[in-house]
């Protein structure tokens, strides 16, 4: 099993006896990087996973946040060997709110399944497709960044008036489901 321990960073535990979980491996990164380590992603055909870290903090507070790619080949001895390219098409840590990941589509039965494909949310900078097929260098080959909401669906006082795209849900036709604590929800569709 692999799990995200927020600032601990992340863990590997040999569940054989659910009783009685065993410890693999723990990794930290934070510091130097801002922590946060939301959402594990095991890709068990690749002996790879795929960890994000969230962007929790307005304004890239705790820094710009990172979708990280692990060797497991050996799961004692897992090994960050990339992250995933920044967003860069504006300044999102200027627009206001959270950026970075917040999730990515797990994969779970009955859901689209790539190992290959990685959707993620970034919050104020949408929804984001990385293509890992060389996992040294991810690259994005899709986004979408809905426009401003009309009308906040978050009660808070004083919120900027931005998206917030926190989870997303891919469906074994393409259609992706993104939902956002601002806006609602967007459905998208995936062509490739």
């Amino acid at each position: 099993a692999y799990a995200a321990w927020r600032d601990g960073g992340m863990t590997i535990l040999d569940v054989a006896d659910p009783t009685a979980p065993k410890l693999l491996a723990h990794r930290n990164w934070c510091p130097p990087f801002g922590g946060g380590t939301h959402t594990p992603l095991p890709l068990p055909g690749r002996k790879l996973a795929v960890f994000a870290d969230e962007g929790n903090l307005d304004n890239c507070t705790n820094g710009i946040q990172r979708c990280w790619v692990f060797d497991v080949r050996d799961r004692s001895n897992p090994v960050q060997i990339a992250a995933f390219p920044t967003p860069a098409e504006e300044d999102y840590c200027k627009k206001g709110a959270k950026f970075g990941p917040h999730n990515l589509h797990e994969k779970r039965p009955g859901s689209f399944q790539s190992e290959q494909l990685i959707f993620a949310t970034y919050q104020n900078a949408g929804v984001r497709v990385f293509d890992i097929a060389d996992p040294f260098a991810p690259r994005e080959v899709a986004h979408f960044v809905p426009p401003a909401p009309e009308k906040m669906v978050d009660p808070r006082p004083n919120r900027p008036r931005v998206i917030q795209s926190n989870d997303v849900y891919v469906a074994p036709d393409g259609l992706i489901y993104v939902t956002d604590v601002n806006d609602g929800l967007t459905i998208l569709q995936y062509k490739g």
